[in-house]
């Protein structure tokens, strides 16, 4: 089926983009030498065994993508055969070349290049492709598969998770490199028309062009066919002319099949030096298959088992073989093995002489390899004074995320746009920029979702990286959140302007929902500080965690710090939740809050004192952690037996009901908020001591 747009969208981007000649210089040999190269029938044989794999795989499991695979086979036998530096016997080498499938529904693409070049992904294991247990889901998952660089599926995701890898490349090299350059490595990806039509691809893409990332390399496969169809039912983009608009290097390949051309293509973008690079492969889905080549029925769904065997025997295929491997071919591709081994080997050298005139550097890489912290990271932590006016906690939290800086020199991040409403500038840094890669301030500009996904691929490099926002702007970035989460990357979210406290800006700026929507995702652990001294026990936790997402929700009008000669220690934010203060004998109500909420707690308990009822007041920063505490410290705290509780937190009070019960109350926000002075909110929408006392009062006596 012929993409009616394809012969007037091709003159339009060969026009401005890069022209490929054949003829161009050749970079450092990185695959095969020219003795090793296969004759041009075993290439064919090696192809049409990764799309048979792929074919019979999906018709196996009755359930995938095999159109794709088919497609792209020849591309992705070109990249990793000729050009991509790895080694399959392991998978973390510090410096490998890093691959990553953006339309990670194309999975049997990469499990089949895993299991041919000697990653320990077996045949049985593709053939059970998408079953319970299998190392070989539906979409590649971090840390379930050998050679699997980051979760794909949600299309864009990837392709923005690249230039965060490309981004932490470069600063490794700027911050590590001398005359050895132990840091050298690019990053691949494939990336199809869903990737380039989701919104946070365009805004990863606008900002690795700024940056320069000529380190990055996309291949991205123009076959036009999606789900719904052709793509000009709803794309007639020239992307070719969008890219170059971004400071991207462009090249196109008219035909998937060519080889040396594919060859010269990716070669051209290696000597690219001041820009990424997007090579445009026009393929056809499904190759080869009789009734389904370019048809959107190959797209996501089993070619059914006559088309499998008729594709084959177009191919030359054994029509009636399933999973045939032939050994030549195995043989042939299992060659990366010792490529890989002998890379490494070559560069543990490198290191080894670089260990020798760098040893502090060499100590500081292996920790930054290990996901370990250097000694006295935390020695500068401050603590905070008694104070009843305070400071806001993103102040607080400003402060302590510099202490940390200055003994953790791999902590870099930023801010979409708003480091100065944030606090989050590194003070004494410069800003990660072209021209200076060993900044550690980042500028992600308003493109919150990017800035998800980028520091999804900083982390996946072993950088210690946070990013920051307004919260009401988390929802732009939770399908990356959530991924952090799915990955368990060490993501430190900073979140600012936290309730209807922001006041004037009213409600299209004032979260209320989006609290309780961080605490519903799964493994992200969420910390409301209450004081100074919560916001520095929170960021302590935060760079301590080494396998889980932390956001870190903060205030931007001041809030009381506690005097902690007379209430409990901080320290009890590390568990989740916390007795701050007792009553003044055996509780007879329970007042809960997390942040800027908890004053008002504190104040009511006073009230309710001068009536002769006894409150305990419980600091509750973090569900997730309080979740994980023992049974018997949950009982301790927030002891069954006591049934009168109120809770209060300026947001939606969905959740609550968990910890107050059916007989307890909760003083939240069920709407939107409104513009006006944030003392005139807070007194308008309940938000008060009074009202807290009233409502524990009632509980007590009724």
């Amino acid at each position: 089926m012929e993409n009616p747009q394809s012969k007037s969208r091709e003159t339009r981007i060969s026009a401005p983009a890069a022209v490929i000649e054949a003829n161009t210089a050749t970079p450092a040999q990185r695959g095969p030498t020219a003795a090793e190269k296969p004759s041009e029938q075993l290439e064919m044989l090696c192809i049409n065994t990764i799309r048979t794999l792929a074919m019979d795989a999906v018709q196996k499991a009755n359930s995938g993508h095999p159109g794709t695979p088919m497609a792209l086979a020849p591309v992705a036998f070109v990249l990793w055969d000729r050009h991509l530096r790895h080694n399959p016997h392991n998978p973390h080498w510090p410096t490998r070349d890093r691959f990553i499938l953006s339309n990670g529904h194309a999975s049997m693409l990469l499990y089949s290049l895993l299991f041919l070049t000697g990653y320990g992904l077996t045949l049985d294991d593709l053939k059970n492709f998408r079953q319970w247990g299998s190392p070989t889901p539906g979409h590649p998952e971090y840390g379930l598969t050998p050679g699997v660089e980051t979760t794909t599926g949600p299309l864009g995701q990837g392709v923005a998770n690249s230039v965060g890898m490309a981004i932490a490349e470069r600063w490794l090299a700027a911050h590590f490199n001398s005359k050895q350059e132990p840091v050298d490595y690019r990053v691949y990806a494939f990336c199809g028309d869903g990737d380039l039509m989701e919104g946070v691809s365009q805004e990863a893409a606008s900002l690795a062009g700024h940056l320069g990332l000529s380190n990055l390399i996309w291949i991205y496969d123009n076959n036009h066919i999606t789900i719904e169809g052709n793509t000009a039912l709803a794309f007639s983009d020239d992307v070719a002319t969008r890219f170059l608009s971004y400071h991207w290097n462009v090249l196109r390949v008219g035909d998937a099949n060519d080889l040396e051309l594919l060859d010269v293509a990716i070669r051209n973008a290696q000597k690219e030096q001041e820009r990424p690079s997007l090579i445009i492969v026009d393929s056809h889905i499904a190759w080869g298959a009789p009734h389904k080549h370019d048809t959107s029925a190959a797209h996501g769904e089993p070619l059914g088992e006559e088309e499998v065997r008729l594709t084959k025997i177009a191919y030359g295929w054994p029509p009636d073989e399933h999973f045939f491997v032939p050994p030549e071919v195995l043989e042939y591709m299992r060659r990366a093995v010792d490529r890989g081994q002998r890379w490494e080997q070559e560069w543990n050298q490198k290191l080894a002489e670089y260990s020798t005139h760098n040893p502090e550097w060499a100590a500081e890489w292996d920790l930054i390899q290990r996901g370990e912290l250097p000694n006295g990271w935390d020695k500068d932590i401050p603590t905070f004074p008694a104070d009843p006016k305070g400071k806001a906690t993103r102040d607080s939290g400003s402060a302590v995320e510099n202490a940390i800086a200055k003994h953790l020199p791999w902590l870099i991040g930023g801010a979409a746009d708003l480091a100065p409403s944030t606090k989050t500038l590194i003070a004494g840094e410069g800003d990660f920029e072209s021209d200076n890669y060993l900044g550690r301030n980042f500028h992600f500009g308003i493109r919150e979702h990017a800035m998800g996904a980028i520091l999804n691929g900083m982390a996946l490099s072993k950088l210690r990286v946070f990013g920051s926002t307004f919260l009401i702007f988390s929802d732009y970035m939770r399908p990356a959140i959530r991924l952090s989460a799915l990955m368990d990357l060490p993501v430190t979210y900073v979140y600012t302007h936290d309730s209807i406290g922001l006041g004037e800006d009213g409600p299209t700026h004032q979260p209320i929902e989006q609290l309780m929507s961080l605490r519903a995702i799964p493994r992200l652990i969420v910390i409301r500080p209450a004081d100074a001294n919560e916001a520095a026990e929170a960021w302590r936790l935060a760079i301590e965690r080494k396998d889980r997402p932390v956001a870190l929700v903060l205030t931007r009008q001041a809030v009381p710090t506690f005097d902690r000669t007379r209430y409990a220690s901080a320290e009890g934010v590390r568990h989740g939740a916390y007795v701050l203060a007792e009553s003044d004998g055996p509780p007879q109500v329970l007042l809960l809050g997390s942040g800027s909420e908890v004053q008002l707690c504190i104040a009511a308990r006073e009230k309710l004192a001068q009536e002769g009822i006894r409150a305990r007041v419980v600091s509750m920063p973090s569900w997730e952690l309080f979740k994980d505490q023992p049974r018997e410290y949950q009982d301790a705290v927030l002891p069954p037996s006591i049934h009168a509780r109120v809770a209060v937190e300026a947001g939606t009070g969905l959740g609550w009901r968990e910890y107050i019960g059916e007989k307890g109350r909760v003083v939240a926000r069920y709407d939107f908020g409104a513009s006006a002075p944030i003392k005139d909110l807070l007194k308008h929408f309940g938000f008060t001591a009074e009202h807290v006392a009233d409502e524990a009062r009632a509980l007590v006596k009724g």
